[in-house]
């Protein structure tokens, strides 16, 4: 266990590991995201109330599940840099902070374009809405703090602190349609309990949550890679790399 620990905080390592799966998580993400998409929207029946308006359903929730998601890595990765001060844990956390805040963004437009048909408006300032809105204000305020401070190692650490603290929104976000009496309906998806809807409509959404799931690890390794090389430019393996490949 602690070799694995002390080998993810090694650069050279995960620069290495990051690029032989990068490659398999972006086909598979390419592969579900297209399946998934197909199937949901041109095969999967239409609903009996909400007819066709429902299938944004297959991009809102992977994109809520993901923003969310993300925040809690983000979260974990800033605690393994604080407490252990692996830097390669901020790196990973620095990149995935761009896509979490656009699986945010999607989630919200997507939700209000779902809202006007289904609801009569396109926005409504209940509990579900109001804290996933609070989440893309917290991406963008951990991105603008990490490029506030003159020094990389004092921006990492408040981007760390804010990422700790502001993940105690993503509890309220998930139970808040039970906490509060909310326009948002409870959840469409779960792992734990039997599905709400027809498995023909069920599993093109599994397949895209998946697809959005290999996207986040693929996007996030890819650009790992590329943080790492950046920070680590003056190193000599980095120097030797650049040498072998002429």
């Amino acid at each position: 266990m602690w070799t694995f620990v002390h080998k993810l905080g090694s650069p050279p390592w995960c620069y290495a590991i990051s690029g032989r799966l990068s490659p398999w998580c972006w086909a598979m993400a390419l592969m579900l995201i297209i399946v998934g998409s197909i199937w949901g929207l041109a095969y999967a029946p239409a609903d009996y109330q909400q007819g066709n308006s429902f299938r944004i359903i297959y991009i809102h929730v992977p994109a809520a599940f993901l923003a969310q998601t993300i925040f809690v890595a983000m979260a974990a990765a800033g605690m393994v840099f604080m407490v252990w001060k692996i830097k390669v844990a901020d790196m990973a956390a620095a990149m995935m902070a761009p896509l979490g805040a656009l699986m945010t963004f999607i989630a919200l437009m997507s939700g209000s374009i779902w809202g006007k048909p289904t609801w009569g408006t396109w926005w409504q300032w209940d509990a579900r809405l109001t804290s996933m809105l609070i989440l893309l204000f917290l991406y963008g305020g951990v991105i603008l703090i990490r490029s506030a401070f003159p020094r990389l190692e004092s921006g990492a650490k408040a981007a760390s602190v804010l990422t700790m603290v502001g993940v105690i929104n993503i509890p309220i976000i998930k139970y808040s349609v039970e906490w509060w009496n909310t326009l948002h309906q409870p959840a469409s998806f779960t792992i734990t309990e039997r599905p709400a809807m027809p498995m023909e409509m069920w599993l093109p959404l599994l397949i895209m949550v998946l697809g959005f799931y290999a996207l986040f690890i693929a996007w996030t390794l890819t650009r790992l890679r590329s943080e790492i090389l950046r920070r680590e430019r003056h190193k000599r393996w980095v120097r030797d790399l650049f040498e072998r490949a002429g």
